[in-house]
C-alpha cells in the first residue's frame, strides 16, 4: 500500500497534537548561529506536510523540500502557498537524493530517517546529504531512540478517537524493526471512510550510527534529546543529531 497517501490530509490534525515544530525550529535556527552557518540556501528532507519548511523557509533565500510521498508534497506546497513562502518541491526518495545545488542547512526531522532499513540505503543516504552540504554546511535530523523503538512501540497496541479520526495502531517488532499496521476512520458528513497503511522503522543504536556517520566525515556538534537537553538518557525517546561538514 501507499505511504502516506490517504493519511496526508488528516496528518497535521493528529502529529500537531504531539509535535511543537516552533521549539525545534528556533533550536535549529539558535544552532546555526552558534555555528556561523550563512542562511541562504536551506534543504527539508523527507518534509511531510512542510511543518518545518514553513518556519525555516523564513529565515533563508532559498529553499527546497524533498519527499517520496506526492501527496504530501500537495499538502506543503499548499500549505507554503497560503504563506507567501516560494520553495521548490522534489518528489524524491532521500536514500538516492540527487539535487542540483548544494545548502547551507539541510534537515530531515521527525524520525524519517528509521524509515531507512537497509545499511547500504543509510549509507547512501548519508553520503549524499553530505555531498549536497556546502563546506562547513550544518545536518540536524532525529531519530525514534533504540529504546523507544523495541521498549515502548514493540509488540503493542495503541489506539485514538477524537469523534472525527478514529485509528487502530498495531506494531510488531522483529529484528530491530517495528512494522506498524495503522487502520483509520475518517469521518465524513455521517459516515467513517477506513482506510489502512503499512509502516515500518528501524531500530538504530547511536554507536552504530556514530561510526558511520565519523567514517563518512561528519563531524558531530551535538547531540540533543528531543532538541532539547545535552544529555541523552537510557530511556530517552528522541534524538536530534546536529552535524557539520568538515
Amino acid at each position: 500500500m501507499d505511504q502516506y497517501k490517504d493519511f496526508a490530509a488528516i496528518y497535521d490534525k493528529l502529529i500537531n497534537r504531539d509535535i511543537d515544530y516552533n521549539v525545534w525550529a528556533d533550536k535549529i535556527v539558535n544552532l546555526c548561529s552558534g555555528q556561523n552557518i550563512e542562511m541562504r540556501d536551506y534543504l527539508d528532507l523527507a518534509c511531510g506536510t512542510g511543518n518545518m519548511t514553513e518556519i525555516l523557509a523564513k529565515h533563508f533565500r532559498t529553499t527546497w523540500a524533498v519527499d517520496m510521498s506526492s501527496q504530501m508534497l500537495t499538502e506543503a506546497e499548499t500549505k507554503l502557498r497560503a504563506s507567501n513562502i516560494k520553495a521548490k518541491f522534489v518528489c524524491q526518495d532521500i536514500s538516492g537524493l540527487k539535487l542540483n545545488n548544494k545548502f547551507d542547512l539541510i534537515t530531515c526531522c521527525l524520525d524519517s530517517t528509521n524509515y531507512i532499513l537497509d545499511n547500504e540505503d543509510l549509507k547512501n543516504y548519508f553520503e549524499n546529504v553530505y555531498n549536497h552540504l556546502k563546506d562547513n554546511g550544518l545536518f540536524v535530523f532525529d531519530i525514534n531512540t533504540y529504546y523507544k523503538l523495541t521498549a515502548i512501540l514493540g509488540n503493542n497496541t495503541f489506539t485514538y478517537d477524537n469523534e472525527d479520526v478514529v485509528y487502530i495502531w498495531d506494531n510488531f517488532l522483529e529484528e530491530d524493526v517495528v512494522q506498524m499496521n495503522l487502520t483509520f476512520f475518517v469521518k465524513e458528513g455521517s459516515v467513517y471512510r477506513r482506510f489502512d497503511e503499512e509502516h515500518c522503522e528501524r531500530a538504530y543504536k547511536e554507536e552504530f550510527l556514530d561510526r558511520i556517520l565519523h567514517k563518512i566525515g561528519f563531524k558531530i556538534v551535538c547531540k540533543l534529546d528531543n532538541y532539547v537537553n545535552l544529555s541523552i538518557l537510557e530511556d530517552s525517546e528522541r534524538i536530534a543529531y546536529v552535524l557539520r561538514k568538515n
